[in-house]
């Protein structure tokens, strides 16, 4: 069995050796810039350890992976103009750099590119995985609208995030598992159980962002801490302060978030002041945990030998435990 270090080097040798020989070369630069920034390529190393647990051979699913990557990319990018966020991984986004057409048109550009990559599977497999794979990116897109749709509403119930992170989060991790299990030959069982875990697995990996965000340490965290209280942004504290605050705590809520005018470091801490005296952090952990738990259950019910998927376990530790 490959470990998830060696396969990640595995992955950025391949996408560092992707050219993109066609032109108009405007298009392509921005494609080869964003793919330039690195990042933690979760979803390859994920579907290649999937394929891992059955077959040796990972190099030959390296196009279906890169697929994956490029397609993540590609959300990153039309993300980023959406957001009109300045920054992605420390350097400037695409629409910074070049402008908001080229980050539309090359993002476009990207969607095509990762159908190709993906398309390179084997024959017998190639509907199976594009029919799971065009799901999920339909049902990204029904996350990231909801997501915009939350921006407008106080009244988000846990549910409704639950969802909406499953969504926009989680089926990409849970896709890039089976279809590295289905080029793998997995049983269709096996193959289910695994999107189970990547299902869970995501739920607790955007759940870890959403504390990180407000309990990180900015030094580790390589962000600012506090950047969804200063937006307001819908996440897992802010909906569980809303449902658990008294009337006197809810009013102080709700003051913070409809003020303009405030300096960032006083609204960060008066707002945190009030996710400690409610207890969120101690709600968001749980709620981690119980996710762990249930990733950690579906990839124990796979039925390959248990020192075979210690990669697997070690990778969810990692995640479910880091400080970025």
């Amino acid at each position: 069995m490959f470990s998830s270090s060696e396969l990640l080097e595995t992955v950025n040798a391949h996408i560092a050796g992707l050219q993109f020989t066609r032109t108009p070369v405007g298009l392509y630069e921005p494609i080869s810039y964003v793919l330039s920034l690195g990042g933690k390529r979760i979803r390859p190393v994920l579907m290649l350890m999937a394929y891992n647990l059955f077959r040796d051979d990972v190099t030959r699913i390296l196009d279906p992976a890169t697929g994956i990557e490029v397609y993540h990319n590609y959300t990153l990018l039309h993300d980023d103009l959406m957001d009109r966020a300045d920054k992605r991984r420390g350097k400037p986004t695409v629409h910074k750099v070049w402008n908001d057409n080229a980050a539309i048109l090359s993002g476009d550009a990207m969607l095509v590119l990762a159908y190709q990559y993906m398309a390179q599977c084997p024959p017998d497999k190639l509907k199976e995985v594009l029919d799971l794979f065009s799901l999920t990116a339909l049902e990204i897109c029904e996350g990231q609208q909801f997501d915009m749709e939350f921006e407008q509403r106080k009244d988000v119930t846990e549910a409704e995030y639950l969802e909406m992170i499953r969504l926009k989060t989680s089926v990409l991790l849970a896709a890039s598992l089976k279809i590295g299990a289905i080029l793998g030959g997995a049983s269709t069982d096996d193959a289910e159980r695994l999107y189970d875990f990547g299902m869970n697995l995501g739920v607790a990996f955007q759940l870890k962002d959403d504390l990180l965000d407000v309990y990180g340490d900015t030094a580790v965290f390589g962000k600012n801490i506090g950047g969804d209280i200063l937006c307001n942004k819908k996440t897992y504290l802010l909906i569980k302060a809303f449902e658990h605050a008294d009337a006197e705590r809810l009013s102080q809520l709700n003051a913070w978030i409809e003020r303009t005018d405030f300096l960032p470091a006083e609204k960060i801490a008066a707002v945190t002041d009030i996710y400690n005296e409610i207890g969120v952090k101690e709600l968001c952990e749980a709620k981690i945990v119980e996710y762990s738990e249930r990733a950690e259950n579906s990839l124990k019910a796979v039925a390959v030998p248990a020192e075979s998927k210690l990669e697997l376990e070690k990778l969810m530790r990692n995640l479910m435990h880091r400080e970025v």
